[in-house]
């Protein structure tokens, strides 16, 4: 089994994507999008740019737990990882994502 784009929408109307990986576990969140069209080109975004290195930020969280942000070439983060508990932990979340983001299916999931 391979990981899956998820495309829902929040209660604030707007349009999310996740990225999990096969064991199901979440490994990139977006941000939100006002349409379901630009949603699915944050997507694209993320399956162009996940298998370079150069495109990931890696980072500290306030309270000192490390996470990374992917960005776009023109520098926009199109999605973030939850805090992990280490940075070898976060290198792993990295890997599973340039494993996963480039060619994952797309699923759309019903409203709530």
């Amino acid at each position: 089994m391979s990981g899956k784009y998820e495309v829902f929408q929040g209660k604030d109307q707007q349009y999310y994507f996740r990225l999990k990986a096969a064991n199901g576990e979440i490994i990139l969140s977006s941000e939100g999008y006002t349409t379901k069209s630009a949603c699915h080109n944050g997507i694209a975004s993320v399956q162009k740019h996940s298998a370079d290195d150069q495109y990931f930020q890696h980072l500290t969280a306030k309270n000192g737990e490390p996470y990374f942000t992917l960005r776009s070439a023109n520098h926009q983060v199109i999605g973030k990882s939850e805090l992990y508990s280490s940075t070898a932990a976060r290198d792993k979340g990295i890997e599973s994502v340039k494993k996963n983001g480039p060619e994952s299916q797309i699923t759309e999931l019903p409203a709530r």
